[in-house]
């Protein structure tokens, strides 16, 4: 017997969110990691708002949408808006009921400073990694640390002379207006982004093209693959082993760092064995004086096992670059793109830690 095709509009509905959300289904994992990591946060987030005047948007329901964001790639704000007005699943992850409205998209801009004093990605970072080390899923010796240039919210035609003398541009003077760059010697002394200025000219290598960026690092514990620290810098060229000194001051006497041949300089060498860790970086004989690491290193077994397992932490920025959306920031300003930097980062050890934590 054929059914009915009409349209069937009932006024009650009598199935929570709940129910809608399969009980396999990944997502259920990590909104319990990332309520846990939120419970961690509370005295942090206390002391953001009044305790007069109107009730707010709870900053939790504003960090799990963001979660949400990086988790499915949505690529502004404004659609996450939308999809979580009539995506179910969306609206079970952040905590709404199917007939709470939706807030507006400008207020993730209202709040994102308000956020960002706070340094409220570098405490999420810090609560979800806190979960993964009461677990054992991290570990304390052995590490790889590497860097990644993430472009800046900032065009080319945005780099001008900062004195001002190419001010006189023949094809116009609005942002809309063409302007020949090309051939034009730019650098960071004597140039900046007009769009924002925090960010620095860089480049990858002699065939990528030089434009407004911003150096992402990251630390890797080698057991699982987990972030253990990240931070982001201006892309300075000594950016990366910069980070990775840093980085290092929290690890313990005797762990071991694997790295690229980036990395191998006399300089970086000595101050991690200052600190007593032993260097595990890639050789890099064609550099001028020769490779800083030499057989008292190369020599044990432990070094070719982390050159084998240092090459795992691409996976971070690849994850990051694919569906974390950090292959170009939307926000503009070192402290606001090391939010979102911060907060990729605690996505993809949610991912991680989604199929080893039970």
């Amino acid at each position: 017997m054929r059914g009915e095709s009409e349209r069937r509009d009932n006024l009650f509905s009598y199935v929570n969110v709940e129910s809608r959300v399969p009980k396999h289904h990944p997502l259920r994992k990590v909104r319990k990691l990332v309520d846990a990591s939120l419970e961690g946060m509370e005295g942090t987030l206390a002391v953001l708002y009044s305790e007069q005047g109107r009730p707010s948007i709870a900053p939790e329901f504003l960090i799990r949408a963001s979660l949400l964001q990086v988790f499915f790639s949505i690529r502004s704000e404004r659609q996450l808006m939308e999809q979580l007005d009539y995506n179910l699943l969306f609206r079970w992850f952040v905590g709404l009921s199917v007939d709470e409205r939706v807030w507006d998209a400008s207020t993730f801009s209202k709040n994102r400073d308000r956020l960002a004093s706070a340094d409220v990605g570098r405490t999420l970072f810090e609560s979800v990694l806190s979960i993964a080390r009461r677990k054992g899923l991290t570990s304390n010796e052995h590490f790889s640390v590497d860097g990644t240039l993430i472009a800046a919210w900032a065009s080319q035609k945005s780099v001008r002379r900062k004195d001002g003398n190419d001010d006189d541009n023949p094809d116009g003077e609005r942002r809309s207006a063409g302007r020949n760059f090309h051939g034009e010697h730019r650098k960071n002394d004597s140039h900046a982004s007009r769009t924002d200025p925090e960010a620095l000219i860089a480049r990858k290598g002699n065939t990528h093209p030089a434009r407004p960026s911003y150096a992402g690092h990251a630390l890797m514990e080698n057991r699982n693959g987990l972030v253990v620290d990240a931070m982001l810098m201006q892309a300075t060229g000594t950016a990366e082993r910069d980070a990775a000194e840093a980085m290092a001051e929290g690890l313990s006497p005797g762990s071991t760092i694997g790295a690229d041949k980036a990395y191998d300089t006399r300089g970086f060498v000595s101050a991690l064995r200052a600190r007593r860790i032993t260097p595990h970086v890639a050789q890099n004989h064609a550099r001028s004086g020769g490779s800083a690491i030499d057989c008292r290193t190369t020599r044990h077994v432990g070094y070719e096992l982390s050159q084998k397992i240092r090459k795992r932490i691409e996976e971070v920025f690849g994850w990051g670059k694919q569906v974390g959306l950090l292959r170009q920031f939307k926000v503009r300003g070192l402290k606001r793109t090391e939010q979102v930097y911060l907060l990729v980062m605690s996505a993809f050890n949610l991912t991680r830690m989604r199929t080893l934590y039970e």
